[in-house]
């Protein structure tokens, strides 16, 4: 038997809805950032709990959605015509590529594997002197130290069958760029907790002031999830932005100072692809040149692939907050999880598969 989650408790959840409920005079668009609130909110039906003057508009919360096809097509290569190993996550082995995904290179006698960490790219190189390994490092800044880890251990005993091909996220800088989009029309924003756990609540403190929009740190409880949409309620229709935290049992507001070391180390901020938004500065993380060496890029002299989305995916206008998954030509008959169209309907972070497996 389980022991009682006080984040589920039905009679807190009914005290804050009804207290949202006391509060929203005015139409409100909030957005969360994160795969994980978007499936939290789908699956304990929040949004049919809120007043119909709150909507939520889902962003672009989940790395594997995001991750371009160009990138997924050179990992393909890679596992085709190198004489490598791809280790990924497995949310990545079926997300489309132009032509094909990482099973179907696998199933063609590619050397893909499937990792639960990281750091078993280190074991896999050790144990496999005479491959490349490469590892498809993918995330948002709570996997990119993790990432970081693995390279400076590789560099401090000196594995040099090791590589990255990155495709590594900053949330706050894509969340700054969305704000200056004319069609981005958001009133507040539930920031990702595990986002904050690592990096800490600065770089909201900033956003919240300059674009004069309120931000609350949340879990991925429906507790949580309510706590941080009434505390965005409430300062909206105070005229209030600032950032609030009620997720420092997980997100202190200072981050992990180990964490962004080994980041900041490693890494340095970069322009980065996003898939259904097309390259933006200063977005993504890429190798230091100390670094460069496990550059998979670098090191095997490739490029990524210019490819293009499919043309009627929409995953760009969800992300925009301008579309729902329902809005896709696509969604659930052309584009099921079994034969996904789009990554969002693959990821199980990805709204569409949200919608998909709680909204039909």
């Amino acid at each position: 038997m389980q022991p009682h989650n006080p984040y589920r408790n039905a009679e807190y959840g009914k005290k804050i809805i009804d207290a949202i409920y006391a509060e929203t005079t005015q139409n409100w668009r909030i957005l969360d950032v994160c795969g994980g609130q978007a499936h939290a909110i789908a699956k304990y039906n929040i949004e049919e709990l809120l007043p119909k003057k709150i909507e939520i508009i889902h962003g672009p919360g989940c790395p594997v959605c995001v991750t371009p096809k160009d990138t997924i097509d050179t990992a393909i290569e890679l596992a085709l015509t190198r004489n490598t190993i791809v280790l990924s996550f497995g949310d990545m082995m079926r997300v489309p590529g132009s032509q094909q995904d990482l099973l179907t290179a696998k199933s063609k006698g590619g050397d893909v594997r499937v990792i639960y960490s990281p750091l078993d790219a280190i074991k896999t190189a050790q144990e496999n002197p005479t491959k490349e390994v490469v590892l498809f490092a993918i995330g948002f800044e709570t996997t990119a130290p993790i990432h970081a880890q693995v390279i400076w251990v590789a560099h401090q005993q000196c594995i040099k069958n090791l590589s990255l091909l990155t495709a590594l996220f900053a949330v706050p800088p894509i969340l700054e760029h969305l704000l200056k989009l004319p069609e981005f029309k958001i009133d507040g924003i539930l920031a990702a907790g595990h986002v904050c756990a690592i990096m800490g609540i600065g770089e909201y403190q900033r956003l919240a002031q300059d674009y004069h929009i309120p931000f609350t740190v949340t879990g991925f409880e429906p507790i949580d999830i309510l706590l941080g949409i009434y505390m965005n309620i409430k300062q909206l229709e105070a005229g209030k932005c600032t950032v609030e935290n009620p997720y420092q049992r997980i997100a202190p507001n200072s981050g992990n100072a180990k964490a962004m070391e080994v980041l900041n180390e490693v890494f340095e901020v970069a322009t980065q692809a996003w898939r259904g938004l097309g390259e933006v500065s200063n977005t993504g993380f890429k190798l230091r040149d100390k670094y460069k060496y496990f550059d998979a890029l670098h090191r095997f002299n490739t490029i990524n692939h210019k490819t293009t989305m499919h043309e009627q995916c929409i995953a760009g206008e969800i992300m925009k907050g301008v579309a729902t998954p329902k809005d896709c030509p696509f969604f659930g008959n052309k584009c099921m999880p079994e034969w996904p169209i789009g990554a969002s309907m693959v990821s199980s972070e990805g709204v569409c598969a949200a919608y998909y497996k709680y909204r039909t």
